[in-house]
This record gives structure tokens, sequence and C-alpha cells, in this order.
């Protein structure tokens, strides 16, 4: 069974955090390819949940990405990184 995750003090359903993976998935592939973020992927950045997207950035996926392009993503649809943050296999700086 799934346990659900605590954000800001209030749980998250499994089935939400699925959503929100696949949401900014499905929203933001293009910028995996060299793609600026689209209005629509800045927004799932925007209110996507850490909790819920990190555990997609897996050892595969970490390879195919530059730490300083996501940074470089999350600051430009506002989102802020906190100083050596780990988000499933992305070590920031």
């Amino acid at each position: 069974m799934h346990e659900a995750k605590v954000v800001h003090g209030q749980p998250v359903s499994p089935g939400r955090c699925k959503e929100e993976v696949r949401l900014v998935t499905n929203a933001c592939r293009p910028v995996v390819f060299g793609k600026a973020a689209s209005p629509g992927c800045c927004e799932r950045v925007r209110v996507s949940h850490f909790e819920c997207v990190c555990p997609m950035f897996t050892p595969k996926l970490a390879t195919l990405l530059n730490v300083n392009q996501v940074i470089k993503l999350l600051q430009g649809c506002g989102r802020r990184v906190p100083r050596r943050f780990k988000c499933g296999s992305l070590n920031f700086p």
C-alpha cells in the first residue's frame, strides 16, 4: 500500500502525486530535448510538489539532464531551488 506524502503539513495522496508527475512530464518533455519551457510547463513547475516529482529523476534520467539547465528552468519559471537540494538522482549545488 502506498503512503501519502506530507506537503506543508498536509498529506498528498499517491493518486495526486501520480497525476502531478504525469502532467509535468507531458508539459515539460520538450525541455529535455533542448526546447524552452512553455507557459504550460512553467505553470506545472510552479504548482507541482517536489515530494511528488523528485522520485521521477532516476539515475538514467539524471544522466540526460544538466543540473544547471534544470536550475535555470526552475528559476525561470519562478521556483526557488534550495542550496544543496537533492531531487531524486539530481544533486543541486
